[in-house]
């Protein structure tokens, strides 16, 4: 009798440089792939917006897996319980996974494998979601990288893995409708008028960036109207493309085209960026909750529940903060300057606690990782490793003026500012009356006033980090 492989997967939904799948299709015997939408406790379970991107890439990992004639299953539960069921039912004598690196992730996957070891099934995880494991790289006293700058240069002198074909093909099936229970919500449907989701996306993804967008990355990846980034990180965070296969694909056009050696190095330190999260992700406690620094648990944040909802909602009355807030609701992500600039605010500016704000990017990012998006809200607030210093605190309107100078974002998403000057775009409760009453603008009715004093804000948030 043949035996029978389960590959297990989480956040890798592909086919090639998938070490789990090419070691169960390497096997003799039959392959089986499986999804579990865990309830295991210690598993952060995807945002709403992130269930959209999961669903759609569900369905294209089960057309893909079909026509390599594999069967693929999606299951709810308890993935102890749910493994421990397919091994008796369909015999399987080997299981595969690619690891995972939050402590409640890692603490399930060591219960079932000495589980699946202890009752004779051969079991194996890999290496395939990060450049370098975070047990691999290391400061010259052995200890973990709190600094990204010399953890970077550790990790550009190491040798990153190639990454592993797609298996071959077998006889191919007719794939089956992905259960009905990962249907995204109804609100997050708009998503699909801004994303195409799956493996096949993510490498056209990657090559019309490193085509005609790299070179102008270094610099235009700071301005938000400019589409110089490469929309790669939710491919990324659902697996559907590796950071090795992004890490040689980047360097081989370095190779061959020099004069974009320096934008690629630049890219290529961002997605070691990443890999730092994970490193914090795996050597320190939960950082969806606790802060890297710990003076920070004493930190006095404010409550208040308006200018929280204001925030959520795009109605501070500062515009560039406005726009990225509701960039976010409509498309399920928001360029990397203006992450910086409202995660700020919300911080700093109105002292509210990050975590309430890495809750809220968790529900509506479909990028939402969970090492980056904690790892940048705690960065931005300060209580992070490699933080921005506390008293860096960014202002809108500055910033605003700077990234978006002639308004081309702010009246992309705040259409009720659209026709102000530029010279009044950002600030548009200092402009003089007929210059609002010529633009349509009545502040406190078309347009909210600002929810907060930058000016005093700054002091406060000062004074509080101060305190610490």
């Amino acid at each position: 009798m043949k035996s029978t492989s389960l590959v297990w997967l989480r956040n890798d939904l592909r086919l090639a440089d998938n070490p789990a799948l090419s070691a169960a299709t390497r096997r003799e015997g039959r392959t089986i792939v499986l999804y579990i939408d865990e309830t295991a406790i210690g598993v952060r379970p995807p945002g709403a917006a992130a269930r959209w991107w999961l669903h759609n890439s569900l369905q294209a990992l089960e057309a893909d897996l079909a026509g390599l004639g594999i069967d693929f299953t999606v299951r709810h539960g308890d993935p102890a319980l749910i493994i421990a069921e397919m091994v008796a039912d369909e015999a399987v004598s080997a299981v595969f996974w690619n690891r995972r690196y939050a402590a409640g992730e890692r603490a399930v996957d060591a219960a079932i494998k000495a589980a699946l070891i202890s009752s004779g099934v051969t079991t194996e995880s890999f290496g395939a979601n990060v450049l370098v494991e975070p047990w691999d790289i290391a400061t010259g006293q052995d200890k973990p990288y709190s600094v990204f700058t010399p953890f970077w240069k550790t990790l550009k002198q190491r040798p990153i893995a190639q990454p592993l074909p797609r298996p071959d093909a077998g006889i191919s099936r007719q794939a089956n409708q992905v259960d009905d229970h990962y249907k995204e919500p109804a609100w997050a449907e708009k998503l699909s008028g801004h994303w195409y989701v799956g493996e096949a996306a993510a490498r056209r993804t990657l090559a019309d960036f490193l085509d005609h967008r790299v070179d102008a990355y270094p610099e235009g990846r700071d301005f938000p109207d400019c589409e110089a980034t490469s929309g790669l990180s939710p491919h990324l965070r659902f697996g559907e493309i590796s950071p090795r296969q992004i890490w040689h694909a980047a360097s081989m056009v370095a190779q061959m085209a020099p004069e974009k050696a320096a934008a690629i190095d630049k890219f290529l330190s961002e997605l070691a960026w990443r890999d730092f999260s994970y490193h914090q992700l795996y050597h320190r406690c939960d950082i969806a909750r606790e802060p890297m620094q710990a003076k920070y648990a004493t930190m006095s944040w404010r409550q208040s529940a308006d200018d929280l909802a204001a925030w959520k909602s795009g109605q501070t009355g500062l515009p560039i903060i406005d726009a990225g807030m509701r960039e976010l609701w409509e498309t399920g992500t928001m360029h990397n300057r203006v992450r910086m600039l409202v995660a700020s605010l919300l911080t700093k500016n109105l002292l509210i606690d990050w975590r309430l704000g890495e809750q809220w990017f968790w529900e509506c990012l479909v990028d939402g990782d969970v090492a980056s998006n904690p790892a940048s809200w705690q960065w931005v607030a300060g209580s992070g490793l490699d933080a921005a210093p506390y008293f860096r605190i960014f202002n809108p309107v500055t910033q605003g003026g700077r990234f978006d100078a002639e308004g081309s974002y702010v009246r992309l998403w705040v259409p009720e500012l659209a026709a102000l000057p530029d010279k009044w775009l950002h600030n548009p409760w200092e402009a003089p009356a007929e210059v609002l009453s010529a633009a349509g603008v009545k502040i406190g009715e078309t347009y909210p006033a600002p929810i907060v004093d930058l000016k005093a804000s700054r002091t406060r948030a000062l004074e509080a980090a101060a305190a610490l």
